[in-house]
């Protein structure tokens, strides 16, 4: 079944190119004055004995990789001459010149004021050659490399240009002492120069620029693929409002030249593309369609295998240079495709970022497929790691989608991107002074709908307590007064896990704009769904959901309550299976000062019962832990001081702190210390017998570094009060035990807090 994507591709590749990727001729002139430092006036036809002063006097021509600039004589032989040695004069070299730049112009398809700047003089002897590459833009404004021929006595030397599936073999050589030759092509093409086989062949090289906006040259009339193309859109847009509808969001058409992001411009597009531009435009504005230009970006990183092999040894890469050669591409793990670089039909350059696009979007789907890659590198294999290769496609491309949809086609790109914009859509409307029924409130009402329709489900049961994204939705609707929003958010994505501890002050601000019932009926179903999980937040929002008042009455959310109480933790019987890649939930007190501060004030039963399953869970509920700390803060506020459930809780606490400070303690009488040590090795048993020795203060242990480090490790798990140090003299080396009254100064340390919260727990009000 046909789509959008391959009928719109077939459509477009219908349309005329207006000029070509190259362009060749040959044109009569007058021999200029040429004349090269170091060297004096040059001949033309070239003199075999000046071509040798030539070659003498030049440097070896270098090539680019990347952003580096190499002479190697693999890939290139030739000798050049900067610009600013050479002198061209002669009253017709420049009307010359002029004539050859117009000629080019119109067969690369360019309009407006084109500039020849003179770059380099080439001279290729017997042998030179350059392998297929690609030129660098060199200039501001530079598209296109021009090379005329002089007249000279050579063979060989054809040059092969090449765009996408399409080549050109080239032979500039001009016989005719009275003509140049010359061939000109964009600066994204791949070319070489094939060796020259006799004589020697001198060229003058020129970079192309395009001043100011100038277009190429208008296509014919297109009116019927416009029409056509108009009619594709109207009905992918038709589509799109369908809520069955599977097609693609965007379109996306890569474009057949390349382009830099300097170079990008709707006014700078080249030979076919600009023709596939100007029918697009067009019928994207008569189908009510938005039109952009964009760089696409592919990046894939994987496994690779090497390929060469001598006998049963594998081909090593050289020091100097890696063989690829010896690699080829495997499974690909990482792949990444986004779209940046907008540029509007007008000139302008919306701030849209990075956007994600799909496979399915491109025009045709299958546009990468077959191509060679941008950049492509290998990594050798290193220890346990693998060979891998990355590599990367980039294209210009022309991105459509319908205008009604523009808002999904953003919700695509993130949350990064939507909820900034959310937001600037919220203060318009806010500094606007309108009300609900304005244009922008009703923009980003239909913007949160995408928004809460991707939204992501769950945090991974992680009890994240900054805020998230959640906070910044909440705060936006909230300002929005956008309640149907509100109420949707709450219901269907808070419940799902996608919400931490820091989000509740926003949460419970926007739930306060809903009715009472409704407020309620959400508490109750948020505390479901993340109390197992996220047990501080949900604490945390029963008490500020109480504070703030957003039910009649506190006794409202009693339901909500009794969830939370139902899944305090602590009876293993009915705890829920736990995630084995979730976190471990903990009870921390700033929680028991949550839950008994709101049910006191929304069921005093249900605080009673709360009490009973943390005072029967003492392990969960750890007295020193958890619960001193929750009831000092209790019994220090007026309102909850005396409520009978924190009273139970603070009798709990005085009489566990009571019976410990009723314990002995003083300091040790000797140097015997207790022993709990586990292994039974003899090394363990001699540190046994040091600890229950009451006239030994030390212990050297001179062994080798295993059984030193079994001992220490023995000594750290037992909790011995002991210190350690490794004495470095003679071999092996020696481990100096020294006894301390560790264990006696942390209970006497513990003795003092102990009496410190006695004091307080029994403080009078007040």
């Amino acid at each position: 079944m046909s789509s959008i994507t391959t009928e719109l591709a077939e459509l477009l590749s219908t349309v005329q190119r207006p000029g070509d990727f190259y362009t060749t001729g040959k044109i009569e002139f007058f021999a200029p004055h040429l004349e090269v430092e170091g060297v004096g006036p040059i001949a033309l036809p070239l003199l075999p004995v000046q071509a040798e002063q030539l070659v003498a006097v030049a440097e070896e021509a270098p090539y680019g990789r990347g952003e580096e600039t190499l002479v190697d004589t693999e890939v290139r032989r030739t000798w050049q001459i900067d610009a600013s040695r050479i002198r061209i004069e002669g009253r017709s070299w420049a009307q010359t010149l002029e004539a050859i730049v117009a000629q080019v112009a119109t067969g690369l398809g360019v309009t407006g004021k084109v500039v020849a700047e003179l770059y380099k003089l080439l001279v290729y002897d017997q042998g030179s050659f350059f392998v297929s590459h690609r030129d660098t833009e060199k200039a501001p404004r530079m598209f296109a490399t021009l090379v005329i021929v002089l007249p000279s006595i050579y063979g060989g030397g054809e040059l092969l240009v090449r765009h996408r599936d399409r080549e050109a073999r080239l032979d500039l050589h001009c016989p005719e002492p009275s003509e140049v030759a010359f061939a000109a092509f964009y600066a994204d093409c791949m070319h070489e120069v094939l060796p020259i086989t006799s004589g020697c062949r001198l060229t003058l090289i020129y970079n192309l620029l395009r001043h100011g906006k100038g277009r190429l040259p208008e296509p014919p009339s297109y009116e019927s693929e416009q029409a056509e193309a108009t009619a594709l859109l109207r009905q992918w847009a038709a589509d799109k409002k369908r809520p069955d509808d599977d097609s693609p969001e965007k379109l996306i058409y890569p474009l057949e030249h390349a382009y830099t992001p300097a170079e990008l411009g709707f006014e700078a597009l080249k030979g076919a593309d600009s023709a596939v531009a100007d029918v697009l435009v067009d019928a994207a504005s008569q189908a009510d369609c938005d039109i952009h230009l964009a760089l696409v970006t592919i990046e894939e990183s994987g496994g690779a295998e090497y390929t060469g092999y001598y006998g049963s040894r594998r081909w090593r890469r050289s020091e100097e240079e890696e063989d690829e050669g010896n690699f080829e591409i495997g499974e690909v793990y990482d792949r990444s495709e986004t779209l940046s670089d907008w540029r509007n039909p007008d000139g302008s350059q919306p701030n849209f970022g990075k956007f994600p696009f799909e496979e399915k979007e491109l025009c045709p789907p299958d546009a990468f497929e077959g191509r060679d890659p941008d950049e492509l590198s290998f990594e050798e294999a290193t220890g346990n790691e693998g060979a891998s290769f990355e590599r990367t496609y980039r294209r210009a491309a022309l991105v459509l989608w319908p205008r009604e949809r523009r808002l999904a086609v953003f919700n695509q790109a993130g949350l990064s991107v939507t909820l900034p914009y959310l937001s600037e859509l919220t203060r318009r409307w806010t500094e606007s002074g309108e009300g609900p029924d304005s244009s922008l409130w009703h923009e980003a009402h239909e913007l949160s709908s995408h928004i809460l329709r991707t939204w992501p489900n769950g945090v991974g049961g992680y009890p994240y307590k900054e805020q998230t994204n959640t906070t910044k939705m909440l705060t936006l609707l909230s300002r929005l007064q956008d309640t149907a929003r509100i109420d949707d958010f709450l219901a269907k994505l808070t419940t799902a896990g996608a919400y931490g501890k820091g989000d509740n002050e926003a949460l419970v601000q926007a739930a306060a704009l809903l009715p009472p019932a409704r407020v309620a009926e959400l508490i109750e179903h948020i505390i479901a769904g993340n109390a197992t999980v996220n047990l501080s937040a949900c604490g945390d929002l029963l008490a500020r959901s109480v504070a703030a008042r957003i039910t009649d009455r506190p006794a409202d959310l009693d339901r909500a309550a009794t969830v939370l109480v139902e899944a305090l933790p602590g009876d293993p019987a009915r705890a829920p299976k736990p995630d084995p890649w979730g976190p471990r939930v903990t009870v921390e007190p700033g929680f028991i000062v949550d839950l008994m501060t709101a049910l006191g004030q929304i069921d005093v039963a249900l605080a009673d019962r709360a009490t009973d399953h943390i005072l029967a869970w003492p392990k969960t509920y750890g007295p020193d832990a958890v619960l001193v700390l929750a009831v000092r803060n209790l019994t220090e506020r007026a309102m909850s001081r005396d409520w009978a459930a924190v009273q139970r809780l603070r009798v709990a606490c005085l009489e566990h702190l009571h019976a410990r400070i009723a314990e002995p303690l003083e300091p040790p009488r000797d140097w015997t210390r207790a022993s709990k040590v586990g292994c039974r090795c003899r090394h363990c048993n001699d540190l046994s017998r040091f600890l229950a020795d009451p006239d030994h203060k030390s212990w050297t242990f001179k062994a080798v570094e295993a059984d030193r480090s079994h001992v220490a490790g023995s000594i750290q798990q037992s909790g011995c009060d002991l210190d350690l140090a490794t004495e470095r003299r003679g071999r092996p080396y020696s481990l100096v035990c020294t006894k301390n009254q560790a264990s006696y100064d942390r209970r006497a340390q513990q003795r003092k807090q102990d009496l410190d919260d006695v004091a307080q727990l029994e403080a009078p009000p007040g």
